[in-house]
């Protein structure tokens, strides 16, 4: 990987750009027209894989309650772990489908279930509920 510039230069008219550089380039050539989310995840290309079950908006509803309380205190350290709360990876984990898709959620999970993941989320979200005052 080391190498891939020094190549891409050499044998290529190519170059590398920022985000923001390219927007800064180029002009939009249309709209697109997205009325709801969208995901690379499972089947269904939806937000199935992190809020499609109780579970999962269970913890997410107990996370957002705390957003208010976390404002008032406005301290550093209490912003980042809420932002690490949001972590789609923890509502990943609770995911409770099956098949295929069931399959990959397993395989990048290290809990042994899905229940087991939402117990953890939710005994660190109490602690964080604790450090917030509440």
């Amino acid at each position: 990987m080391r190498a891939l510039p020094e190549k891409v230069f050499k044998y290529s008219d190519y170059q590398f750009h920022t985000p923001s550089e390219v927007v800064a380039k180029h002009n939009p050539v249309g709209v697109l027209n997205v009325p709801y989310p969208i995901s690379w995840a499972d089947e269904e290309r939806d937000l199935t894989a992190w809020l499609g079950n109780e579970l999962q908006n269970e913890a997410f509803e107990n996370l957002y309650k705390l957003f208010e309380r976390v404002k008032e205190l406005d301290d550093p350290e209490l912003w980042r772990d809420w932002l690490y709360l949001q972590t789609s990876d923890h509502f990943y984990y609770m995911c409770t489908k099956w098949f295929s898709d069931g399959d990959v959620h397993k395989y990048f999970n290290p809990y042994s279930s899905p229940y087991e993941a939402f117990i953890n989320y939710m005994n660190i979200l109490s602690d964080f509920r604790i450090r917030l005052g509440l």
